[in-house]
C-alpha cells in the first residue's frame, strides 16, 4: 500500500510536509506566521527580535502556541545576522543595476531549511525507501556546501579585481563609479555566501539530529562566517575582509590538538569532551590530523556546529614520503597547544601521544574499547 499523493504544486518543503501530514498542524502554522509578522513589525519600529515576548493570552490558542514556539524561532541568531544584516542595495551581475532586493526572512529561512532536510526523512520513514533518506539528506547539505564554495571563489575573484582597481590613481568619475560598482558586487557576493553557509551549517545540524551522526563535507573547508553589511571604502573593505579571512585561516586563539583513528562511532563521547574544553577555552582553535573519516571527521563536524576555527594539518607526503605523518606530529607539538585529545588508532596516534606527553601538554587519551556500544542505525550507513 502506498501513501496518498497529490498533483498540487508546492512552493516550499514545509507546504509539502503539511500536505502529507508530517509537519505542524494548522494552529502551529498560524502561530508561526503570527510570530513572523510580529518580528517584521518590530523591525520597522526598531525593536530587536530579542525584545519580543509572546502575547500573554491564555484564551487565545494561537497566542498560546506562539508562546511555545517563540523560543525556538529566535534561538538561532546566526540567521538574523546572515539574512537580516545586509546592505540596502545589491548588484547581482556584471553591468547590472543596483537593486533593493531583500533577503528571505530569517525565521522563514531557518524554518524551511529545517523542513528541506527533515521532510525527506518524514516522507520515507517506515517505507521501503527509508534507507535512501540519509544519502539524499547528505546530498542536500552537500549542495549548500558546494554552492557556498562556488560563491566564495566568485567573491575572491571580485575582491582581487577590486584591489587592482583601488591601487590605480585615477581621479575620474568613471573610475570612481567602476570601483563603487565592483565593491557593491563583492559585498553582495559576501552576503550571498554568508547566507548559504548559514543554511549549510543549520542543515548539517538537522542531518545529525535525524541520523544520529554528524555530517562532514566530501571535500573542502567548512569555515563559515557572518559578514557586516556596512558600506565602506574599497581599501577599508578589502582590509577588513583580509583581516577576517586571515583570522579564519591562521587563527590566533589557543590551539587544541585532536587526532584519532579512522574507525570510530561514539561521536557523543568526543563531542562531550570537546564541549568541556571549549567551555574552559572559549576562543580555542582546533587542529586536526585531517583524516576524512573517523575521529578527525567527527572533530571537524563538531567544530562546524560550534563555530570553532579548524586547521587541518595534512601530511606532506610528496616532500617527506613515509615520514610525513611523523613530521606532521612534530609540527603539531611545535605549535605549543594548550590541550590535546588523542584517540586510539594507528602508530601515528601513539607517536603523537608520546610527543605530547614529553612536551607536558595536558592530553586526554581515549581507548577504542571505551566507546559506548554502537547503536542500531536509524538509516543505512553510506559512503
Amino acid at each position: 500500500m502506498t501513501k496518498p499523493t497529490t498533483s498540487q504544486r508546492f512552493s516550499s518543503f514545509a507546504a509539502l510536509g503539511e500536505a502529507i501530514g508530517h509537519t505542524e498542524n494548522p494552529r502551529s502554522v498560524a502561530a508561526r506566521k503570527a510570530w513572523a509578522t510580529r518580528r517584521a513589525n518590530a523591525k520597522k519600529d526598531s525593536e530587536t527580535p530579542a525584545q519580543l515576548t509572546p502575547a500573554d493570552d491564555s484564551t487565545d490558542p494561537v497566542a498560546a502556541e506562539i508562546g511555545e514556539i517563540a523560543g525556538e524561532l529566535v534561538a538561532n541568531d546566526a540567521f538574523d545576522q546572515a539574512f537580516g544584516e545586509v546592505g540596502a542595495l545589491s548588484v547581482l551581475a556584471p553591468g547590472g543595476e543596483c537593486q533593493q532586493l531583500d533577503m528571505p526572512e530569517p525565521v522563514d529561512a531557518q524554518w524551511d531549511c529545517h523542513a528541506i532536510v527533515t521532510t525527506i526523512f518524514d516522507l520515507f520513514r517506515d517505507t521501503r525507501l527509508e534507507e535512501s533518506a540519509a544519502p539524499i539528506a547528505w546530498g542536500i547539505v552537500n549542495s549548500f556546501h558546494y554552492e557556498a564554495q562556488k560563491l566564495e571563489r566568485e567573491e575572491d575573484r571580485l575582491c582581487r579585481e577590486l584591489g587592482e582597481l583601488a591601487r590605480i590613481s585615477d581621479p575620474s568619475e568613471i573610475h570612481a563609479v567602476e570601483v563603487e560598482d565592483l565593491q557593491l558586487r563583492a559585498q553582495t557576493k559576501m552576503e550571498q555566501r554568508a547566507a548559504i553557509e548559514c543554511m549549510r551549517d543549520y542543515a548539517a545540524e538537522c542531518f545529525r539530529t535525524q541520523t544520529g551522526r554528524p555530517w562532514s563535507a566530501a571535500r573542502g573547508s567548512t569555515v563559515s562566517s557572518v559578514t557586516s553589511a556596512s558600506q565602506i571604502s574599497a581599501v577599508d573593505f578589502l582590509k577588513a575582509r583580509a583581516d577576517d579571512r586571515r583570522e579564519k585561516r591562521n587563527p590566533t586563539g589557543p590551539l587544541v590538538v585532536f587526532s584519532g583513528g579512522q574507525e570510530w562511532h561514539d561521536f557523543e563521547m568526543l563531542y562531550d569532551r570537546l564541549d568541556q574544553i571549549k567551555e574552559r577555552i572559549p576562543a580555542m582553535t582546533l587542529c586536526t590530523t585531517a583524516q576524512r573519516k573517523g575521529c578527525d571527521a567527527i572533530a571537524a563536524a563538531w567544530a562546524a556546529s560550534r563555530g570553532v576555527p579548524l586547521v587541518a594539518f595534512v601530511p606532506q607526503t610528496a616532500r617527506y614520503g613515509n615520514r610525513a605523518g611523523f613530521v606532521r606530529n612534530e609540527q603539531l607539538v611545535g605549535l605549543r597547544p594548550v590541550e590535546a585529545i588523542v584517540c586510539q588508532g594507528s602508530g601515528l596516534q601513539s607517536n603523537l601521544l608520546t610527543k605530547l606527553k614529553e612536551a607536558a601538554v595536558p592530553t586526554h587519551a581515549f581507548r577504542i574499547d571505551a566507546q559506548a556500544p554502537m547503536p542500531a542505525p536509524k538509516h543505512k550507513a553510506f559512503a
